[in-house]
């Protein structure tokens, strides 16, 4: 029985294809970090003004997820784009160890 996961995955990963996803991914972190340092700063300028402690403890747990998100999706785009950098030297040091 034909695997169709193994056909559509015949392609050749070559070291090109990953310094362009690395880029790629560098470039959405890049916004990410651009996206958070706003979100970031935002918060700071605007702090939370209310006399109920339970609204001020509920502010600040929606801010604290809020940044921890975008900080956590910036920490990935950026580690991805590492990783890609570090495939694409792997294949082509195992391409240059072939010939």
């Amino acid at each position: 029985m034909n695997n169709p996961l193994k056909e559509s995955s015949s392609q050749e990963v070559s070291p090109l294809s990953c310094l362009i996803g690395s880029f790629l991914a560098g470039i959405l972190g890049y916004g990410l970090y651009v996206l958070t340092s706003s979100i970031i700063y935002s918060f700071y300028a605007k702090p939370l003004i209310s006399s109920n402690l339970l609204t001020i403890k509920l502010g600040s747990l929606v801010r604290t997820l809020v940044m921890g998100v975008a900080s956590l999706a910036t920490f990935i785009c950026f580690f991805i784009s590492c990783g890609l950098i570090l495939l694409a030297f792997q294949l082509f040091w195992n391409k240059i160890n072939r010939t």
